[in-house]
């Protein structure tokens, strides 16, 4: 059994979740179209990359949700997106000579597509790029917009892997974050999708929801674990609707505190442990034999955009607006307001409008934040030499991280609190800024 230690100071720390670095508060419009494409065109033809791509739609808007994303609304819009993504795709492979060894579809909800348009999308991806053979093509999908004929769709696309938004099966959460999916509909759209020779399904499952506890909890693994999923991740939900005007429909008062979220965490994991999953950083699952898994046991697991990762692609081109790329000297982010994004891929021109430059003192932080959280410890010699010890003492002293030399291992103890360990080597987190806690 894991030995779980709440430790109120660090649990309710705000901090980045490190699927970059720097992150995207770094971002400034001092990076944009130009460096987008000298750095497409810099990599060379051997190099692999992943593509992403960003639909920024939704049927029904969620209340908790942080992604860049509105309602479908009026008729057409889908097709303009469709066109302008068809347009954009051939700009980036006439400037890109490398191979494609991943696609991923993420959202907003990339069912919101029609499946024709879902179709049209990979068709123009497999003509324009160099996709490697043994590529695997993912997407994140609303289950409740997945039928028979829908999956079906989706079992003669390249669709190798999906992503579900399950978040909670309790009804009165779903009520309050406004994602009414009641488990009987999720388990008969993985049914359809099995059936129609999707075997890879992942689901998405969140802690720290309005009105949920420890019974919630576990009542929706239970449930979960009915389903097989082949990964689970479990994700804090961050409250930030200071930011995202979406999430002042959710009330403050009825969140729960930094302790119960912590032991939430805590349950969920010991759970998924008990159930066989191996646990991958601090809020993923996967089968033992699942991909995942076997890179995280290996040393080969990386972190990114869509976040743990098995991933090893030296690039990720993101396709569509708000879309992100990168590149190991740049970090690049596509134009978010859909109008204007469609206007530059219309025109045959990228669309990258904010970013940030890698700086070697960059790369050599985002290597130990990414081995701090992938693998669990890191080679931290090279800072040392550079900038001198980083100051760990405090977490050393509350047992959340060993030295040994200088290699500095996250102990049992510490795994919540990873991203605090990350943080220490994050040359940008001297002001306070709006982030998601630590647990």
């Amino acid at each position: 059994m894991t030995r779980h230690v709440f430790l109120p100071e660090l649990a309710a720390r705000a901090v980045p979740r490190y699927t970059s670095y720097p992150t995207a508060m770094e971002f400034t419009g001092e990076v944009g179209a130009g460096e987008q494409a000298e750095a497409l065109a810099a990599m060379p033809a051997r190099s692999g990359a992943s593509l992403y791509v960003h639909v920024p739609y939704c049927r029904e808007i969620c209340w908790y949700c942080g992604c860049n994303t509105g309602a479908v609304g009026r008729s057409g819009r889908l097709d303009a997106y469709v066109d302008a993504l068809d347009r954009e795709i051939a700009t980036l492979a006439a400037l890109f000579r490398g191979r494609v060894t991943r696609v991923h579809f993420g959202g907003g909800s990339p069912n919101a597509l029609a499946p024709g348009q879902f179709d049209r999308i990979c068709e123009t991806i497999g003509k324009r790029f160099r996709v490697a053979n043994d590529a695997e093509w993912a997407a994140e999908l609303d289950p409740r917009l997945i039928d028979a004929d829908y999956a079906r769709a989706l079992g003669k696309s390249p669709i190798t892997r999906v992503s579900l938004g399950a978040q909670t099966f309790a009804p009165h959460i779903q009520a309050r974050i406004n994602r009414i999916q009641p488990f009987r509909n999720v388990a008969r759209s993985i049914a359809e999708l099995r059936a129609a020779g999707i075997e890879h399904i992942n689901l998405d499952l969140m802690y720290g929801l309005p009105g949920q506890t420890l019974d919630d909890i576990a009542a929706t693994i239970a449930q979960t674990l009915r389903l097989r999923p082949a990964r689970l991740a479990m994700f804090g939900y961050a409250h930030v609707p200071q930011l995202l005007p979406r999430q002042r429909m959710i009330a403050s008062e009825a969140l729960p505190g930094t302790e119960e979220r912590f032991w939430q965490s805590a349950l969920a994991h010991d759970l998924l442990v008990e159930a066989g999953f191996d646990a991958i950083g601090f809020d993923h699952f996967a089968g033992p034999h699942d991909s995942l898994a076997r890179a995280a046991r290996s040393g080969r697991l990386r972190r990114n955009f869509q976040g743990f990762t098995e991933d090893a692609a030296d690039a990720v081109i993101g396709i569509g607006a708000s879309a992100i790329s990168q590149f190991p000297g740049l970090i690049v982010q596509n134009e978010k307001h859909v109008g204007s994004w469609r206007m530059r891929a219309a025109n045959g021109q990228l669309a990258g409008v904010r970013g940030v430059r890698r700086s070697p003192d960059d790369c050599l932080r985002a290597g130990i934040i990414e081995q701090l959280l992938c693998q669990g410890r890191a080679d931290i010699a090279p800072f040392v030499e550079r900038y001198g010890a980083p100051g760990l003492d405090a977490l050393e002293r509350l047992d959340v991280v060993r030295r040994e030399g200088w290699w500095v291992e996250i102990t049992e103890t510490g795994r919540p609190y990873a991203r605090v360990v990350a943080a220490a080597f994050d040359a940008y987190r001297s002001a306070p800024r709006a982030l998601s806690r630590a647990v």
